[in-house]
This record gives structure tokens, sequence and C-alpha cells, in this order.
């Protein structure tokens, strides 16, 4: 979504663009704020009132409005007037005045007193409230009190309607308008005037590109100090984005500088500003200057001063013969460890800390639960936590010990922006093991060990060879690189995983060796005995078919699963084989017909997969989280209700329909959404189309997802490719510089 009305709420091509006027007559339904209202629309001449949906905010009953949009037709409310800008008119009869007054927008006036006030200034009645709001006084019945609360919510009122007309008259869409307004209430026009470039990070869904558009708007010079600031800040933003920690110095000028379509030395002189008043972190090294956000230089620095405290502190020494102890842990268990899972097992009850890294197969899941065992049965409190909720969930199943996503443990607080686990109130645990520790990004393991208390054991689990955290850094890749942590690198297959293509194709595609391929998985008995196919395609529009029957029909057919048991797994989002074009065409073919809720462009239907793309700590649902849509109330129902209602593991989130954009499908998803998850059955398109994605850790992630059945799908030379591509992107990181040194 952007912030202008020229991309905001787009048309359908077909659609042309019309002007209405007339007088709101009823408010069906206003979702936050009036981000999202549904109105009828009293219009001169026509019996009945029209339909209109999009942003209205602050408006109430009786208001008369120009409103300019389109019609579009609703499959479940028919015909309505889609509102891309509006401009407020002045009601021009007593009768208008006085429903406008009475609507209950004004607190402190009804219909009583809006009759009252009417009757008292006539048709001057809105004039006089902007000019002379004291003379309220004069209407009978309004004594000192009430008269001061009028005139404090007619000038809210004011002070909402300006900044509205001030924006939409600079080109932002009505949507945006009033998610600015609810950043910054009455100081907006203030704020915005002062530096545009602020509503990038501080209102959801506005990029420095539209801020960028609107400063222009406002006059502000291209080559001004507050717009090449804000394109250095914006330049390592992108960056982070791409899971760099920072940047250094010349390619960030140069970035920029491109991005801004300025000259280099104006970049260089912003970036010195910024540093000198402490708005970026610059670090000089012998290979050079980094330049970082402040938030994540703090954080790299607290995560290698947290690590090498731990490591340097003293645990208490356990009262038990290791040897023995992993012993009697196989005996209870009926099982043999391989000598490399047996020292994981004793290196854990001894090391303060310990990383054990591996693929598919390799038995780390049967280490922790023996170090857990072990540690439980001396009384010691064991922690378990990971990232997502689905590995924290598989981490409590394995261990038969209570587990949780580290937000929780670490008591995340959304009304502060704050964890309760930090330095001063450290978390109650002699061990905690922290599963999937590959999607751990520096922020969080800046705050994972400002709440472990010294003396406090940790051991970090993970597959260091799959894809990185979202986030920036590459934390678990560099405290393993930086040599100072004890590090155990499993890599026996057991002969019981060793069965599984799944696993023996995941090996070979990390060792560089292309997958053995099993027939397509429709053709004959023996194919029920496999769990890894390839099905060659070189066309991707019929893959991308090929695609859908195998999650709509096939797959259940043949394997038992259900459509929600299988996830694809695409390496981009566009193209025909990208995550877009598969999630539609996998809604159409799984929720067709269902009840839907709409808001702009996107459709949520009943039974739909979707995966929350931002973190949003008020509702406790984290980018990356996928969850299934139970029910819908459509915005224009007569009951006034319009929202979504998700179920993310054993929890309902409710969603109002401007909150949408927060949610995308999830039938296809990239893969580097499925980090910290396993499913049933998945399926990879592998085609030349994705040629830059063409990578063996990415496909080799993709592969490691699937429990029961993968299935790769495209040309035989993209395939090759991938394996072949060992090239990983390389993240600008300090940590394991920073640990290796001290």
């Amino acid at each position: 979504m952007d912030l202008f009305d020229r991309s905001a709420g787009q048309r359908p091509g077909n659609a042309q663009e019309e002007i209405l006027e007339g007088t709101i007559e009823r408010i069906v339904f206003s979702g936050g704020g009036g981000e999202f209202t549904v109105a009828r629309l009293a219009r001169d001449g026509l019996a009945e009132p029209t339909t209109v949906v999009g942003s209205l905010l602050g408006l109430p009953t009786g208001a008369r409005l120009r409103l300019r949009g389109y019609y579009e037709s609703n499959p479940r409310f028919g015909r309505q007037f889609r509102v891309q800008g509006y401009t407020e008119l002045s009601p021009e009869t007593l009768a208008g005045i006085r429903r406008y007054l009475g609507a209950g927008l004004v607190k402190g006036i009804g219909p009583e007193f809006a009759s009252r006030i009417v009757e008292r200034f006539g048709i001057r009645t809105l004039e006089i409230l902007d000019a002379q709001p004291e003379r309220i006084r004069e209407v009978p019945g309004i004594g000192p009190s009430r008269a001061q609360a009028i005139q404090q919510a007619w000038a809210s009122q004011r002070s909402l309607r300006a900044v509205m007309v001030f924006l939409q008259g600079y080109g932002v869409s009505p949507a945006f308008a009033a998610r600015i307004y609810k950043r910054y209430g009455a100081a907006a026009i203030a704020r915005v005037r002062e530096n545009p470039f602020r509503l990038a990070s501080d209102v959801w869904g506005i990029g420095f590109l539209s801020a960028d558009r609107l400063a222009t708007a406002l006059g502000i010079a291209r080559d001004s100090d507050v717009r090449v600031e804000a394109g250095v800040h914006h330049a390592l933003d992108e960056a982070g984005g791409l899971g760099h920690v920072f940047l250094p110095r010349g390619p960030l000028v140069e970035e920029a500088a491109k991005l801004l379509e300025v000259e280099a030395p104006l970049v260089e002189a912003a970036v010195d500003r910024l540093g000198r008043a402490g708005d970026l972190a610059i670090e000089s090294t012998p290979e050079g200057a980094g330049v970082f956000e402040v938030g994540l230089f703090r954080a790299e620095v607290a995560a290698a001063t947290g690590l090498l405290r731990l490591l340097r502190g003293r645990v208490t020494p356990l009262r038990l013969d290791a040897d023995r102890a992993v012993a009697r842990y196989q005996a209870e268990a009926r099982i043999t460890l391989a000598p490399q899972q047996a020292e994981a097992v004793r290196r854990a009850l001894h090391e303060p800390v310990l990383v054990i890294t591996g693929g598919p197969g390799v038995g780390k899941t049967t280490i922790v639960r023996g170090i857990v065992n072990t540690l439980v049965r001396e009384g010691l409190t064991v922690a378990l936590a990971a990232p997502t909720g689905r590995a924290a969930k598989r981490l409590q199943e394995a261990t038969g010990q209570p587990a949780a996503t580290l937000h929780r443990l670490l008591e995340w607080r959304p009304a502060d922006g704050v964890f309760g686990r930090n330095v001063a109130r450290p978390l109650q645990a002699d061990l905690l093991v922290v599963d999937e520790a590959s999607m751990i990004d520096i922020r969080l393991m800046a705050d994972l060990l400002a709440a472990l208390a010294d003396g406090t054991r940790l051991v970090l689990v993970g597959d260091v060879d799959q894809l990185p955290s979202v986030g920036p850094g590459m934390v678990l890749r560099d405290v393993i690189a930086s040599g100072r942590v004890p590090t155990v690198r499993l890599t026996e297959i057991f002969r019981q995983a060793a069965a599984s293509l799944i696993v023996t194709n995941a090996h070979r595609i990390h060792d560089g060796v292309e997958p053995e391929l099993g027939a397509p998985p429709a053709q004959g008995p023996a194919a029920d005995k496999r769990d890894f196919f390839f099905i060659e395609d070189d066309d991707p529009a019929h893959a991308a078919e090929t695609i859908r029957d195998l999650v709509a029909t096939r797959l259940p057919r043949r394997y038992g699963f259900s459509s929600s048991d299988i996830q694809v797994l695409t390496p981009m989002h566009r193209g025909e084989l990208g995550a877009t074009t598969l999630n539609h065409l996998l809604q159409e073919a799984i929720t067709p017909g269902r009840p839907e809720l709409r808001s702009g462009g996107r459709v949520f239907r009943v039974g739909d997969r979707v995966m929350q793309i931002r973190n949003n700590y008020d509702r406790d649902v984290f980018n990356g989280d996928v969850g299934e849509v139970l029910r819908v109330a459509g915005g224009s129902d007569e009951s006034g209700e319009s929202q979504a209602v998700v179920g993310f593991d054993e929890r309902e989130v409710n969603y109002a329909a401007d909150d949408l954009d927060e949610l995308t499908l999830a039938y296809a998803a990239t893969v580097h959404k499925s980090q910290g998850s396993e499913y049933p059955a998945v399926i990879v398109p592998v085609h030349t189309q994705h040629y830059v994605m063409l990578q063996r850790s990415l496909l080799y992630t993709a592969v490691t997802r699937g429990k029961k059945l993968v299935v790769l799908i495209g040309s035989r030379k993209a395939l090759r490719i991938a394996v072949a591509n060992a090239e990983v992107a390389a993240r600008c990181s300090r940590l394991a510089a920073r640990l290796a040194v001290a």
C-alpha cells in the first residue's frame, strides 16, 4: 500500500473515477478509528442512499461530503462506492447542521442540545463554533463545565478535520491520513511539515519513497540536510532488512547517493553529522569504517559482552559422573548414543555455553532429551525455548518438559516495548536450551543474554547450514566461527533416518551432490515407499497448475494429507511460480465460495491459511506466524462487525478489516519465512525463473522443512544450478570478530 491516492486502493482498470456529493445518512460501521468506514450517503434527487466504503475518519452522521472514487461490485454486499479521497463541505440547511452536531461525535452535544444551539445561532452555527466557541454559553441549559467540554471536543474535531484536509491536499490517501492523525494527533501538521521522513519509521505501511514524494510536495529541497540524512537512515534500514548489522561506509554512501540522486559528498557530510549527533554509530577497524544504526550497534556489542560473560563465569559444578549419567540415560531410553552424541551430552553438563549443530537425522533431539533428562533428575531447573511457537511445541513434545517461545520466556511487555526479564530481573534457571538457534537475530540474542544470570548454562541447538535469521545478523554462524564457544558438530546420519530420502537428499544437497530423484508421486505402488520426488516441468505456468492439483487433490487422495498439511515453499514472491501467484491459485482451489472479508485488494476466506508479516506485540503474534481464518464478519453487515478471527495454534486473534495488511495468504510462502517450521509435506518449485535465488542453502533449507514428503517440481537445469551454487549472501556483522579478539 502506498501513501498516495494513486496507489492506495488502486481502482480496477475498467472502473471509472467519479465524483459524488451528498450527506452521510448513517454510519453502518467504523473500524480502526475510522480507517475503514461503511456509510450510507444520501444524494440529492435519489430515493435510495449510496453505500460508500473507505477511510472517513472523524466524520459524523449529517456530514456533507464531496467524494472521489469508483464503483465496485462486492459479491456479498453488492454495488458500493470505494472512496479514494474526500472533501468535507459545510451543511447547507438548518436541519443538516442540527443533524451534524447531534450525531454524537462532539462530546456533550446530543440531539437536544444540537437543536438548542442551532436555534440560537442559526445558519452561522458552525462558523461561530469555529471562530467564537466561547459563545456556546449563550445557549440555554449549557453551564460552565458543559461549555468547556464542548469547546474542547469541538477543538479536537477541528484539528482532526484540519489534518485530514491538509494531508489530502498533498495527495495523501484518506486511509494513511487517518493513520498519521492517530499517530500524532493535533500535532500532525507540524510534525509532517517539520520532517515528513519520520513517517517512514513512525507510521506502519509508509515507506521512505512515499515520504520522499510528500516531502517534495511540501517543498523540501532534494539536497536538504533533512532529506539526505533520512536517505542514509533508509539505506541502513534496507540493509537491515537484508540481514546486515552495519554497512561499510563506502558502500553506504554510494547506495544512499544513488537512492537520493545527489552527490556523494552530501551523503558523506550527512553521515558525519549523524555520527556526531549520536544518531548513528561509526566504528573504525583495520578493515575500514562501519556505520550502524545505534540500536543494532548496541545489540551486537551487548551480545558479544553477554556471551563472554557466560564463558568466563563460573557455573555450579554438578555432583555427578558424566559418563555414568550418559550410561543411565541410554539404559532408561533403551538407545545407544553415537560417540558424537555422548560427547555433546557430557559437555553440556560441564560447559557454561555449548553449541550443538548438525543437519537432519543426526540426533539433535535425542541429545537435548538426554541433557534435560539428566539435569531434571539432578533436581536442577531447566528452561526450554525456541524462536517460534511451532518450534517450541516440538521441543516440548520431544522432552516432555514445558517449552515457550523466546518472547514468552523473556516476558515481553507490549505496553512498554521491553522484556520483563533482563539484567535487573534475570531468568531463574540452571540451564537454558534454545532450539532452532539459527533463527535468532542479533537483537533477540542481546536481549536473551541480558536475561541470563551469572552461572546459568546455555545450550544453543540448530542447523548452522540453514538460511540465517530473517532479522539482522547471523548469530549462530558467527558464534561458531569465532572459535570461542565450545561446539559439537554432528555429522553421523542414523540408520533409521538414512532410510529417508528426505534426509539423504538433504545431506547430498548440503555436500553439493545432486539429490536422488524419484518418480512423480502417483506412479505405481512403489511410490508409497518413497518420501522424495522430482516432477520435471519446464513450463512455469503448467508447473503452477500442477502444484495447485497436488495440493488440492492428488496428494490428499494419494497420501491422506489434508491441504493444511501441505506447504508450498518458493524462492521468491514474484513470477508464475512465486508465492503471490501460487497463493491466488491455491485459494481459488481450496476455499472457493466460502465467507470472505475484503479490504482493498486483499481477500481472506474462512479456511484460508494466513501468515503474520510483521511483529504485533499487542496481539502476541510475530512475523512468520502461520494460522487459519476461522470466522469472518463483513463490514457492511448490519451487525456492525467487520473482522477476521484467525487461529494461531490454540489461540484466536481478531483482525479488523483495516488490520488485514498485517496478514498474507500462506498456502505458498518463501523459504526464508519457513525457518523454524516443519510440515508433513512440502512442495518446492525449482525453476530458472528464480535464477537469482537458486542457492544451495536455500534448497537445503526448503527440503529440510518436510517431515513425511518432499516434492520438487521444475527443471533439472535449475536444480543443478541450485545444488552447485554454494555462495551464501554475505552479511555485514562483527559479532564473530568481537568474540574472537576479546
